[in-house]
């Protein structure tokens, strides 16, 4: 069986921290009421990906992302393709709507901000 971060590349790296930047930004805008919590990445060969900012969301925010960076891990194509655009969806319903969500939201949000360097 192969190990999982064996399939960490650069590419994956990358679509891990946007990910993480999509959903904080979601969660700030969106989940202001809501208790929150230091998204905890217990392996030390993510957390150089983070290192530079600290992600503090709610709970369904967390989940959120641990589920996206655990599929993104195990997914398969070489080279991956966007989620969207893939043939096989490894997002359970609930989880694949919640992030087109979060990615219609963020995204027009960063433009917005002036961010187009995360969408390079």
């Amino acid at each position: 069986m192969t190990n999982i971060f064996e399939r960490l590349d650069d590419k994956k790296a990358k679509d891990i921290r946007i990910l993480g930047i999509f959903i904080d930004v979601f969660c700030t805008e969106n989940h202001h009421a809501d208790e929150k919590d230091t998204f905890l990445i217990e392996d030390v060969r993510l957390q150089d990906i983070f290192s530079d900012r600290e992600l503090v969301l709610c709970q369904d925010c967390n989940k959120l992302l641990d589920h996206g960076i655990s599929k993104l891990l195990l997914c398969t194509y070489d080279p991956k393709p966007m989620c969207k655009d893939c043939q096989t969806h490894c997002y359970a319903p609930s989880h694949r709507e919640k992030i087109r969500e979060v990615m219609r939201f963020s995204s027009f949000h960063l433009i917005k901000q002036g961010r187009l360097d995360l969408f390079q």
